[in-house]
């Protein structure tokens, strides 16, 4: 064994205990429960053109990320302050197609607001994420007048890489801010930009 370390085997991230939180990989049975969060129209103050106005949208974003978790070993969670309790919401870190970076996503039923959630969230994401493949930037891209997730974003780490015009939004005055754990190369800037 001459100075050789036992090699541990690779975490399972499906499931994740915080100290308030149940992180764990969707299942077709969170759909209604994150459909509650997701077409809460005061869920979507920031972003309203966001908001899920069929419970298919919902089902569809559940089916994607239940594609990405064999891809990556991480994707989005659905989150629970206990187990088999309630969702209260949904986020993680993801790689989404086409593009090498994790990103940051995090939305709570609003009446969780407040209890730092978001941070304790994005903390495991982020863990989950360097664990996992730390080649590859966290990126979390929100608007500007979200005041709570820049707050999150910034206490999870991230800093500001970018602003400007948040492409595709019905509100042609929004400011989209880009946020990194490190700088960005100029493709994946344009690439956030763009969409």
């Amino acid at each position: 064994m001459s100075g050789e370390r036992a090699s541990l085997p690779p975490r399972d991230w499906r499931h994740v205990r915080t100290d308030r939180l149940r992180l764990d990989a969707p299942t077709p049975d969170d759909v209604a429960g994150l459909h509650a969060i997701h077409s809460d129209p005061t869920s979507w103050t920031h972003f309203p053109q966001g908001r899920h106005g069929d419970p298919a949208v919902t089902a569809a974003m559940v089916e994607e990320q239940l594609a990405r978790w064999p891809l990556h070993g991480l994707g989005y969670w659905t989150v629970r302050e206990v187990d088999g309790g309630p969702v209260v919401g949904w986020g993680g870190c993801s790689v989404p197609d086409g593009v090498s970076w994790w990103n940051l996503a995090y939305r709570f039923a609003t009446w969780t607001h407040g209890q730092g959630y978001g941070h304790e969230l994005a903390r495991q994401a982020l863990d989950a994420a360097a664990a996992l493949d730390p080649s590859l930037p966290v990126v979390a891209y929100l608007l500007e007048h979200n005041l709570a997730s820049r707050r999150v974003a910034e206490r999870a780490g991230l800093r500001l890489v970018w602003r400007g015009p948040d492409a595709g939004n019905e509100d042609e005055t929004a400011v989209r801010l880009v946020y990194a754990d490190r700088d960005l190369e100029p493709e994946a800037l344009a690439h956030l930009a763009a969409h």
